[in-house]
């Protein structure tokens, strides 16, 4: 059975191995796929293994050979999953390989807000230290995180994870979620109405899945209803934001500081408003990217294959 893996490099750019995927079938692996290599590249297999290529419903009408997708993420919105089904195509995706490294991150964008540890590197290392007068020096404000409140959207296995870290350093943690888990009160942490998560949060923190219902959830409209001064931190999906009302809050100092690990459109376009915002930190969509997570995803992706081989498939999204 020919494997096609379509963009292998952000998964696997050489420190990992595809052998046990290619002990599975024929593969081959392309480092990036444009648009029009698609079909080309596919014609002929039978096992699809994406991760930002799309595969639209066009696609598979001219790739009637396709038995299964894979999709490198657990997202998988690049795949049109309704014309896969029509077709008895399962879609699976991989689940939760970086719940850790993705918490740990949300909490790395707000340490480097608190300290802007970076900046200070740089400039001891400009002279900054061994010339000033004093014993020490700050360009930014230092802020002090315990006693704060953190309020998550979002409150899954990830926002769990940011949770129990932010409250090892003293913070309060509230959330909000669509489905609520009593157990997790036992905890300390506390489930709240959106507009109360708004009103009390020092810290928001948006670990919720991008759907119809949260696309732009953080607008002017919510903006206002937040604390003056507050911390923005997303790392989950760029479109949460409607990233203009952003830029203008951080313009006008109604939010503090924000930590970014995702914008709308992906890579960056040069007219993205926030990347002229004042005190915005913007990283290029590296949460998931640890060794350590892009192996367990490797390690997920197998067995998916393995499993749709042996006619069980797992992590069926449609």
């Amino acid at each position: 059975m020919k494997i096609v893996v379509l963009d292998g490099y952000t998964e696997n750019p050489g420190d990992l191995s595809w052998k046990d995927l290619g002990d599975l079938g024929e593969l081959t692996v392309y480092n990036r796929t444009a648009g029009e290599e698609i079909v080309r590249r596919i014609a002929d297999a039978q096992i699809v293994i994406t991760n930002k290529t799309p595969i639209s419903r066009e696609t598979l009408e001219a790739c009637p050979q396709i038995r299964y997708i894979g999709v490198l993420a657990t997202g998988y919105n690049v795949v049109d999953v309704e014309a896969a089904a029509e077709r008895g195509i399962p879609v699976t995706n991989i689940p939760t390989y970086g719940t850790a490294a993705v918490g740990q991150f949300a909490i790395a964008l707000l340490l480097e807000i608190c300290h802007h540890i970076g900046y200070h590197s740089e400039a001891v290392r400009r002279g900054r230290w061994e010339n000033n007068k004093d014993w020490c020096f700050w360009d930014y404000p230092l802020i002090e995180l315990a006693g704060k409140t953190m309020g998550i959207i979002g409150f899954g296995r990830i926002g769990q994870t940011t949770g129990r870290i932010a409250r090892s350093m003293g913070m309060e943690v509230i959330a909000n979620d669509a489905c609520e888990n009593p157990e997790l009160e036992k905890e300390g942490f506390r489930y709240v109405e959106l507009s109360e998560l708004l009103a009390r949060s020092d810290v928001v923190v948006l670990h919720c899945p991008l759907l119809p219902s949260t696309e732009g959830l953080i607008n002017r409209e919510t903006i206002s209803r937040m604390k003056d001064g507050v911390i923005l931190i997303n790392n989950s999906r760029g479109p949460l934001i409607v990233e203009q009302d952003l830029a203008d809050a951080l313009v006008n100092r109604k939010v503090y500081a924000a930590g970014l690990d995702v914008v709308s459109s992906e890579p960056i376009r040069g007219d993205n408003p926030l990347l002229k915002a004042p005190n915005c930190i913007i990283t290029p969509h590296i949460s998931w990217a640890p060794r350590e997570s892009r192996k367990r995803l490797m390690d997920i992706a197998v067995e998916n294959v393995r499993a749709f081989l042996d006619g069980n498939p797992v992590n069926v999204v449609n």
